[in-house]
Parts: C-alpha cells; sequence; structure tokens
C-alpha cells in the first residue's frame, strides 16, 4: 500500500449483520437514516467519534457543533480521517453523501450551510459513530 492509500476493508453482508445492530446496518449497509434526535446523549467530553463499521477515527469533539438538525454535526473530519463524498441523487434532490473510505459505510451527508472557519455541516447518522473519550 502506498503513503495516503486507505486500507479497503471487506466483509460479507452475514458479516456485517453480525457485528452491528440493526438499526446500525440499515444506516451504513443500506444507505438509511435514523430517525432525527435519536443520538442527543452524546457526550461533551474531549475525545473522537470513530466509525462504527471498522473503528477508523473520523471526526474530533471540537469539531462538533448544535445544528438543531437532530442529528450529530460537525464542521470538519479530522485531518487525513478517511472521509469521503460522493453524489447522491436519491429523493429528487442533489446531496453530497458522506462515507468511510476505509470500509465504505454510509455516514450521512454535507452540507454548504455550516458555521466558521469551512462553512461546512457534515449532518452524520450518530448510529455510524461511535466516541471514544480521551
Amino acid at each position: 500500500m502506498t503513503e495516503g492509500q486507505v486500507a479497503t476493508i471487506e466483509k460479507t453482508d452475514a458479516e456485517w449483520r453480525a457485528i452491528l445492530s440493526d438499526e446500525a446496518y440499515k444506516v451504513t449497509r443500506k444507505h438509511g437514516t435514523e430517525r432525527a434526535g435519536s443520538h442527543d446523549n452524546f457526550p461533551k467530553d474531549a475525545g473522537v467519534f470513530r466509525c462504527v463499521c471498522c473503528d477508523s477515527v473520523l471526526f474530533d469533539q471540537d469539531t462538533k457543533f448544535e445544528s438543531g438538525t437532530g442529528w450529530p454535526s460537525f464542521f470538519a473530519p479530522i485531518e487525513g480521517a478517511p472521509v469521503g463524498e460522493t453524489e447522491d441523487r436519491k429523493l429528487f434532490m442533489r446531496r453530497t453523501e458522506v462515507h468511510c473510505d476505509s470500509c465504505a459505510a454510509h455516514l450521512g451527508h454535507v452540507f454548504p450551510d455550516g458555521p466558521k472557519p469551512t462553512g461546512l455541516r457534515y449532518c452524520l447518522n450518530g448510529v455510524a459513530l461511535r466516541f471514544e473519550a480521551d
């Protein structure tokens, strides 16, 4: 593997189902969306948010903000984190989907209406993340 290349984690559908909750499987593997407000209890402590599927470090608590949307929101991923984007044209809309480049987990979407310094709002499904305190 060359520098900057992300290791790809591949599992069968049965393997993903065995390690994920039903909701996490629906969101991360089938591109679902959890109900807004279902993860309003994320800690406020210092720490990082990891991919629930492969444990890659994706976002830092320092970039999390209250967007009022009912989903965890961040203004930037951690530098060098395996966070990728693809165009999403489902539901007759044009959006940018956010996924984990390490395991192809669907995380949520990114919108251009966030706070400074980036102006971005990574609106993510809480069930796709696991918090790890410093």
